[in-house]
């Protein structure tokens, strides 16, 4: 027998297997496939404090071995998430959630998560620092230090569950950045985000996306993600949720080599919605092969 289960911040875990925010819905929708209470936990869609609509279409584009997206954080509001998605959610999952929030300003962050942190189904505030900040010129709260860590002191101060920030790779040194998140208080860190990404139509010879440019994820990012979780990983003391690209059991494995406690699972579900199934029924086949008994005796093994 093979142990499969994983602690993150207190919260034990069936397996490192969790599908990402935005390519999950709220679960519902995937429970008319199969049961989703094998997953570890997964991440729901993006919240913000107001509703948004979203991106003007078209939103996605094709490209090699991955997808590019500009959906826009579409989602019913933080009121409606809990009135309305979370007692749907939880006839169907019966662990604790991710919850995935954006924000475009300090405030914003804190509001939101302070409203699900009193949610019992939430365990773990996951804070996608990647969102633009209105009051200083536009630029990503994930691209400086101070402005996560800010982020993260604001979040931490209303709220009494694990908070792991969401980084975005779009950076020249994403290590600085999680340890500034460390030092203001942050249980945990999630990486990789989204990379940036664009396509042209030759037809038209315009961008393909309404937005010109979107977020790039899919198989090609893989090695990307697994290097910055690497790098993260060894420069931090707590505990890194891994993703960026994973799409098989052997994925995982090596995420966790490379220093992850858990995996996401992201752009994968939307081109099969039973991925994370198949992923978690293959983990023992591929723990037995490579000879792992036990996937907390792996985390972090490439660098030992």
């Amino acid at each position: 027998m093979v142990n499969t289960k994983v602690t993150l911040s207190g919260i034990t875990l069936d397996n490192p297997v969790i599908p990402a925010s935005g390519t999950f819905g709220y679960g519902y929708e995937f429970a008319e496939l199969y049961d989703i209470n094998i997953l570890g936990s997964f991440s729901f869609k993006g919240t913000t404090k107001e509703p948004r609509f979203g991106n003007p279409t078209p939103r996605i584009a094709e490209c090699p071995a991955g997808m590019i997206n500009s959906v826009g954080l579409q989602n019913p509001g933080v009121e409606k998430v809990i009135s309305e998605e979370l007692p749907k959610l939880a006839k169907c999952f019966h662990k604790p959630v991710i919850a995935n929030v954006s924000g475009f300003s300090i405030e914003e962050y804190a509001y939101t998560c302070a409203l699900l942190d009193k949610e019992p189904q939430v365990g773990i505030l996951e804070v996608n620092v990647s969102c633009p900040n209105v009051h200083h010129g536009g630029m990503s709260f994930g691209t400086d230090p101070a402005a996560a860590a800010a982020v993260t002191k604001a979040v931490k101060a209303v709220t009494t569950k694990p908070v792991y920030i969401k980084l975005t790779p779009n950076v020249t040194d994403i290590v600085s950045i999680a340890k500034a998140c460390e030092e203001a208080g942050a249980d945990g860190i999630a990486l990789i985000n989204t990379m940036m990404g664009m396509r042209i139509d030759l037809k038209t010879k315009k961008p393909v996306i309404a937005n010109k440019m979107g977020g790039f994820s899919g198989s090609a990012i893989f090695p990307v993600a697994v290097r910055m979780v690497y790098q993260v990983a060894e420069a931090v003391n707590i505990p890194v949720i891994g993703m960026g690209g994973v799409s098989s059991a052997e994925d995982v494995i090596e995420m966790m080599l490379a220093g992850a406690t858990a995996v996401e699972i992201g752009a994968a579900n939307l081109v099969n919605p039973f991925i994370c199934k198949e992923i978690i029924e293959d983990l023992p086949r591929v723990m037995e092969k490579y000879n792992i008994k036990d996937l907390n005796d792996i985390i972090g093994g490439a660098r030992k």
